[in-house]
């Protein structure tokens, strides 16, 4: 029996997740299908992804953006969420939903002055409520499938179910996982052939960091990279952007069939330092979905997550101890 979603997403195993929406019956979300083309849609739902990073307590650290499906990589910024004042709070809000009459009227400075008491305390009580909504990433993957299925229901002129049931989450609970994870994710299109480099990927993060990069710039809608990870993970991604493009650019290499073997097969530091060989580093970036489920990670990360989440068996040891040892 399927997991609620609120069990699945813990804090105290880890801030990232893997999150994934499909089209219900394959349907298109973008491509083409029978001359009619969808591609457009695409855009939609990145310029989507780029608001929310804005509005919620939820970094996002990978994304890509395939014709009937969707892959986030996400870090939920629980501190940032609660060192936002009220005032913050509600204009975020405000952003995606209108909220009430009295929250529209507290973020008037004039007729703020008109409020009683206790109607400033009501409007308080429902910051907090959209607070802990703000580092919610089921509220997250609502205000981005909600928006793109209306938007594409009214543009098809009908009506009924656009995605395939709610979205599909793998905690990530480690740099290990992470870093397979955000690979898997961002060559996408690399292994459906519709892209033949990454840095062509339209509609992916990887796209969107190398073009901030080739002007020397970090992506604002995009969780950073810190590069040491001796540091707490929420600070940035335990990877150097180098370090990061290198390894998807390698990795790339491998999988795309006009380029096998030609590439020199010496790995990147960062796999060095996770400590994982090649042949198992191209498993996890090519079948990533069908060896994690729930939770992804080394098997000691996975037998506590198990144990917080008081399961009798830990689901993919096996694949833990071949893949990431």
């Amino acid at each position: 029996m399927p997991k609620a979603r609120k069990s699945q997403i813990s804090l105290l195993d880890t801030p990232y997740y893997h999150c994934v929406s499909r089209c219900v019956r394959r349907a298109y979300l973008c491509g083409e299908e029978n001359g009619r083309s969808f591609e457009h849609r695409r855009q939609w739902v990145e310029d989507r992804i780029h608001i929310l990073s804005e509005v919620f307590a939820i970094d996002v650290c990978a994304y890509a953006v395939m014709s009937n499906h969707t892959h986030l990589v996400l870090h939920i910024a629980k501190d940032k969420a609660q060192a936002l004042s009220t005032e913050e709070v509600i204009q975020r809000w405000h952003r995606l939903y209108k909220g009430t009459l009295l929250t529209q009227r507290y973020m008037s400075l004039e007729l703020r002055k008109e409020l009683h008491e206790t109607q400033i305390e009501t409007v308080t009580l429902t910051a907090e409520i959209w607070r802990k909504r703000l580092f919610d990433i089921s509220w997250f993957m609502r205000a981005l499938n909600e928006y793109i299925a209306r938007a594409a229901n009214k543009e098809d002129d009908c009506t009924g179910h656009f995605w395939e049931g709610r979205f599909k989450s793998q905690a990530l609970l480690d740099e290990s996982a992470l870093a397979a994870c955000m690979a898997y994710v961002d060559l996408n299109p690399v292994r459906a052939n519709i892209a033949k480099t990454p840095e062509t990927s339209d509609h992916t993060s990887i796209k969107y960091r190398i073009n901030a990069a080739r002007v020397g710039k970090t992506p604002k809608r995009l969780m950073p990279f810190s590069g040491n990870p001796r540091q707490a993970m929420p600070q940035g991604l335990p990877f150097t952007l180098p370090d990061y493009l290198q390894l998807v650019d390698i990795t790339s290499r491998r999988i795309s069939p006009n380029k096998r073997g030609k590439v020199d097969p010496s790995l990147p530091t960062i796999l060095e330092r996770l400590n994982i060989e090649h042949e198992q580093w191209l498993t996890l970036t090519t079948q990533f979905e069908t060896c994690f489920k729930q939770a992804a990670g080394k098997v000691i990360h996975l037998e506590q997550y198990a144990h917080n989440h008081h399961q009798k068996r830990v689901q993919g040891r096996r694949n833990a101890m071949r893949l990431l040892g």
